[in-house]
């Protein structure tokens, strides 16, 4: 499929099993360059660099690997400064084209690599985690964490291309497959009930990653973002609906010491903000039902913690980038497939004052009440 991007400009998103061994000759394609910077790190370097690398030489396309640690620790401006230096380093000029290999933070590390080195070279993202092929790697959001919060520094870098080999999802972990799902499950309670339903309905294919649920997973959640994308490529509106379930669960990973992984958290923040939304009246009680069962289907029944109170998520959520004037905003369902509009007309909601705290209270307690187990951290 083809997504909008700035301008007239679009990318192509290719969902290919096997694709990995056909990089070099893709990137010719789609991605012409003397010299292509392959970012990964050491885990997925390990796995497929010698592939990816050989990939290149057998395009006769020349082309390097550099390695990160792994983790959402890696995600920061250290991380970024020391991999620009890298390529100063190798000689890469405007002529180069970076190559995001791997799961959320390889893609977030490599498209603001690419947005700022030499004033900005074309990044192609080949995401190898389901929720980096579903989500992330889709869209042109990059940048890095501070201490501050998530992804507070970036900048929109629309890739030249997206390669998502499904095939590579039969090596990752079921936690991870989880995560993955999460972000699925969100596009389809903010944009397609239908796709919602589906989900649970093939939950247990999903959660072995089956190769032919996965794929459709993948092509079904990428088309739901590319169509949100084309409207709003820089979330000047309606692509902030995508942010269902991230205010609280940027939060959240924040109190957790990034303990939960993206997509745990996200999941815990979608249950919370959708009993936030039922407490403040906008949220259909059945909405909440849908998602409580979707998420459980793909394995998701993270319980909150005691420290996860109010006040602490307010605090951790109040530099989030959506807030505004120090206030942070939140998207709220109206129904399965559909969020509520604010009464301006806003896609989001402003958290604030007693009353909202008072909610949000009662919300985290309602969701901690609805999970059975604790999360267990990556091993």
């Amino acid at each position: 499929m083809r997504v909008p991007a700035r301008g007239d400009r679009s990318y192509e998103v290719r969902v290919e099993p096997g694709a990995l061994d056909r990089l070099g000759e893709l990137c010719a394609s789609s991605a012409p360059a003397h010299r292509y910077a392959i970012v990964a790190d050491g885990r997925v370097a390990e796995l497929y660099g010698d592939r990816v690398l050989a990939a290149f030489s057998g395009a006769g396309l020349g082309a390097d690997l550099h390695r990160f640690d792994p983790g959402e620790a890696s995600k920061t401006r250290g991380t970024w400064a020391r991999l620009t230096d890298a390529l100063l380093e190798a000689g890469h000029g405007r002529d180069s084209v970076v190559v995001g290999l791997g799961g959320g933070v390889a893609g977030d590390l490599a498209g603001f690599v690419a947005a700022t080195y030499l004033r900005g070279v074309p990044v192609v993202q080949v995401p190898t985690s389901l929720l980096a092929m579903v989500d992330a790697a889709v869209g042109g959001k990059t940048g890095v964490d501070t201490p501050s919060g998530k992804n507070l520094v970036g900048a929109f870098h629309h890739p030249a291309l997206v390669v998502a080999d499904t095939e590579v999802l039969r090596t990752l972990p079921a936690e991870h497959v989880a995560c993955g799902l999460a972000e699925a499950v969100k596009a389809g309670a903010v944009a397609d009930a239908d796709f919602l339903d589906w989900i649970e309905a093939e939950a247990p294919e999903l959660r072995e990653a089956e190769p032919r649920a996965a794929a459709e997973l993948v092509r079904r959640a990428a088309a739901l973002k590319a169509g949100v994308v084309e409207e709003d490529p820089e979330e000047a509106g309606r692509r902030a609906i995508l942010n269902f379930g991230h205010t609280v669960g940027h939060a959240l990973e924040r109190l957790s010491d990034y303990r939960l992984l993206h997509g745990q958290a996200v999941a815990v923040g979608m249950r919370v903000e959708a009993r936030l939304g039922r407490e403040l009246g906008m949220t259909a009680p059945d909405a909440v039902a849908r998602l409580d069962a979707a998420l459980a289907a793909c394995g998701h029944r993270t319980r909150l913690e005691p420290a996860w109170t109010a006040p602490a998520v307010l605090a951790a959520a109040s530099t989030d980038k959506k807030g505004r004037a120090g206030t942070a905003r939140i998207v709220l369902l109206d129904r399965p497939g559909s969020v509520a509009r604010g009464a301006d007309g806003s896609w989001t909601h402003p958290l604030e004052g007693a009353s909202a705290e008072k909610a949000l209270g009662a919300a985290l307690r309602a969701a901690s009440e609805r999970a059975d187990s604790r999360p267990r951290p990556p091993a």
